[in-house]
């Protein structure tokens, strides 16, 4: 790559300690990283040619990390029969996991474009997708199809190698199709580890070792997990707090975060998703083992679960990121807006706790270095020289955004960007910019993945019957 200066930005967030905005301001990028930061850097280029990008009007945010997702459920969207409104959550998986038994390779790969495309559009540079759906049919090679399609989108990815060990028999509300043995799993974890893992500054990929949880998962498999990624020294994810409690209890006598503690799934090199449940010493324990959370608004809202003690672990210095959760729980993949969601949810329960609810700004540092740092990494989540090039532009001369600039840090969190951002700059390449993404022909990708998703769902005998009589 060579050199990219983006010239007088209106605003730059840098993301840094003190929520640093610079005003007027350039930003020179040399290959996948941010060289210097400043004014009139155009006069100080010696070598090489250099793409000059206007910044007058613009935004620019840090890019931001997505850490949970679950792209294989986007083509079961938008189903209103499919809502959280009366289930509890293993009563809602027993009923939409069937559906999923009809995933293929193609369709893996078409998820994850459909997903990636939404994130990059709404300003996501970095995502961490939490992939367990393996039917028999399908074999293994399904983050194979991820990492590919990563690869087209020019997004930083990091795989989560997820697995379902417990059998119907033992107890799992899952259908035996999706069901691997802990063997397996650990074997293509350290497939994909030794294919795709790259440790380095500014990598592009990643893995992480992921059961999907402890309710549909054997003990073995955590203890194995743990043993494993400690070797490898990757991050461990897994579901926690989200309702399975009371189950967790009957089956071990304890609470699921005790039983990750019994089994060492627990530490600076792991994060949960949700912890809607946990309680206050709960909340301190993670908080005492750097333990992460990753904040999924979109479910909270839509099955009217438990608003997770954010101020809590905020002010406890917890390790803390945005996820959208996946699209089976909130619809779609615009982590903007599950970040302004975070801020208004927690707003509701001002004044009723422990804590005050954080600022905006730390809103914006949580989907960003918040997020880096859920994933173990230094290089991303900032806009500052040596940084990763990491970021999306937002043009603010627009009605909308009239008489809302007093404050560049909070406006996506208080106000909200409206539609899609300008542009999306990874690994200092621009990958999506004025509505066209740089890299491939969006219309095509999009009749072929309307394809591969009438073949998996509405013409496939097996599950159109159950889809066509809800429609």
């Amino acid at each position: 790559m060579g050199l990219l200066l983006i010239k007088q930005a209106a605003a730059v967030i840098t993301g840094n300690k003190d929520n640093r905005v610079l005003y007027d301001t350039d930003i020179l990028i040399e290959g996948p990283q941010i060289k210097k930061i400043g004014r009139d850097l155009l006069k100080d280029l010696r070598l090489g040619s250099c793409e000059i990008i206007d910044g007058r009007n613009m935004y620019i945010y840090p890019g931001l990390v997505n850490t949970h997702h679950h792209f294989f459920q986007a083509f079961i969207r938008n189903n209103v029969w499919l809502d959280w409104t009366t289930w509890n959550v293993l009563e809602w998986i027993e009923t939409i996991y069937p559906f999923f038994c009809a995933m293929t390779p193609e369709a893996i790969f078409y998820t994850a474009m459909i997903s990636m495309a939404d994130l990059v559009k709404h300003g996501c540079t970095t995502a961490f997708d939490h992939q367990y759906c393996y039917p028999k049919h399908a074999g293994v090679k399904l983050v194979d199809q991820q990492m590919a399609a990563a690869e087209l989108m020019g997004m930083r990815f990091h795989a989560g190698r997820g697995a379902n060990t417990l059998t119907r028999d033992d107890g799992s509300p899952l259908p035996d199709e999706l069901i691997e043995t802990t063997e397996a799993f650990i074997k293509d974890c350290d497939r994909l580890v030794s294919t795709y893992h790259d440790h380095g500054r500014f990598s592009m990929q990643r893995v992480v070792a992921a059961p999907c949880q402890p309710i549909n998962c054997t003990e073995a498999t955590f203890k194995e997990t743990v043993r494993f990624a400690r070797d490898k020294q990757i991050r461990m994810h897994t579901h926690l707090g989200e309702g399975e409690d009371p189950a967790m209890f009957e089956r071990y006598g304890m609470r699921t975060l005790e039983w990750c503690l019994k089994n060492e799934f627990i530490g600076s090199d792991v994060w949960y998703a949700h912890g809607w449940d946990l309680r206050a010493d709960e909340i301190d324990l993670l908080a005492e083992t750097r333990t992460g959370i990753s904040h999924c608004p979109a479910p909270v809202f839509l099955g009217g679960f438990t608003v997770p003690d954010i101020p809590r672990m905020h002010a406890m210095d917890m390790p803390l990121g945005i996820g959208c959760d996946g699209q089976a729980s909130n619809d779609n993949s615009n982590l903007l807006e599950a970040l302004r969601n975070a801020y208004l949810l927690q707003c509701l329960k001002a004044g009723k706790r422990d804590f005050p609810v954080p600022e905006p700004a730390e809103f914006m540092k949580i989907g960003t270095s918040g997020g880096a740092a859920l994933l173990g990494r230094d290089d991303i989540g900032k806009l500052l020289p040596g940084m990763a090039a990491d970021m999306f532009m937002v043009n603010i001369d627009r009605l909308e955004y009239i008489g809302a600039l007093h404050d560049p840090v909070s406006l996506p969190i208080k106000v909200g960007i409206s539609g899609t951002v300008d542009m999306t700059i990874i690994n200092g390449e621009v990958v999506y910019r004025d509505g066209e993404f740089t890299r491939f022909d969006e219309k095509k990708v999009t009749e072929s993945a309307r394809e591969s998703c009438m073949k998996v769902m509405y013409r496939n005998p097996k599950y159109a019957e159950r889809i066509i009589k809800r429609l």
